[in-house]
């Protein structure tokens, strides 16, 4: 039986930085205590091994307890609202901004045209750390929606809107929901005229929609998919349910004790793949799960 890794998974370049500046803080600050401000990434292996370096996580309730003389904060890819960066400010922490940079663009984004008096319209989770930073920039005045049926709902189709998404959501949907809320402006308003009204913005990563062609054809040419990801992991998620669309024996795990030897009867090919958030040498030792049980 031959298995293999999906050679374009693995980090994507936001999280690679983020991990980056993490061990060099690490490394370059050996008497500090230094933090991450939540998951640094949603993969339990890869927050284990940075913790096993002298990485802490914690919790925004736990800023107040830090020793302001030692404590370094790093605030993750996901980014932050501006209050959590005020609130360290006021205890005098030190904070270390590993955001990624196409999130803290986007942050950007939506700061820009809210002052500009545009109704911002978010694709996205309402909870998701990404999303809780775009609704900080904005004094949380903005509609958060996952459906097409919610855009119809909640947006106020006399304003002019940005339109934009959480950038680990699904381009097929994000497309649904732009194409109905052009066709609504376009009722509304003068043919010519609906560009000014909506403004649509594809914020999404494409370090996850640019895998999916490959993650078809990747899909396809095994028997059987091991999709490694955080059960946490958004990104995780839309890629997995690509996987399982394309061939239906794809099979999401966390954990190596979750591999079911009985998946692997009868099959030649067997290929392992993940999320932006998977580390390679998670995916590794899966391989080698996987050989063993199957010799």
């Amino acid at each position: 039986m031959l298995v293999t890794i999906d050679e374009n998974s693995g980090f994507c370049w936001g999280v690679v930085r983020t991990i980056e500046i993490a061990e060099q803080t690490i490394e370059q600050n050996k008497n500090s205590e230094i933090y991450i401000l939540g998951e640094i990434i949603h993969n339990p292996k890869e927050v284990q091994r940075l913790e096993q370096k002298g990485l802490k996580t914690i919790f925004h309730n736990d800023l107040s307890k830090l020793n302001q003389e030692k404590a370094k904060v790093i605030i993750r890819a996901h980014g932050e609202p501006p209050s959590t960066y005020k609130m360290a400010q006021d205890l005098g922490l030190e904070i270390i901004d590993a955001t990624c940079p196409l999130v803290t663009a986007l942050q950007n984004r939506v700061r820009k045209f809210y002052s500009e008096g545009y109704q911002i319209v978010i694709f996205g989770k309402p909870h998701h750390p990404e999303v809780i930073g775009l609704r900080g920039v904005c004094n949380d005045e903005c509609i958060v929606i996952q459906t097409e049926q919610e855009a119809l709902e909640k947006v106020d189709f006399t304003r002019k809107t940005l339109f934009l998404s959480q950038t680990t959501m699904d381009k097929h949907l994000f497309n649904k929901i732009k194409e109905t809320l052009e066709t609504k402006v376009k009722e509304l308003h003068a043919f010519d005229n609906y560009r000014e009204q909506l403004v649509v913005k594809d914020t999404l990563c494409r370090a996850v929609t640019g895998r999916e062609e490959h993650l078809r054809k990747f899909a396809m040419e095994n028997d059987v998919v091991i999709f490694v990801a955080g059960r946490n992991s958004s990104n995780g998620k839309s890629l997995f349910k690509i996987c399982s669309e394309t061939n239906p024996k794809s099979y999401f795990i966390e954990e190596i004790e979750e591999i079911n030897p009985e998946w692997f009867n009868n099959v030649q090919k067997v290929g392992i793949t993940g999320a932006t958030s998977t580390p390679r040498w998670y995916m590794e030792e899966v391989k080698l799960a996987i050989e063993k049980i199957t010799k």
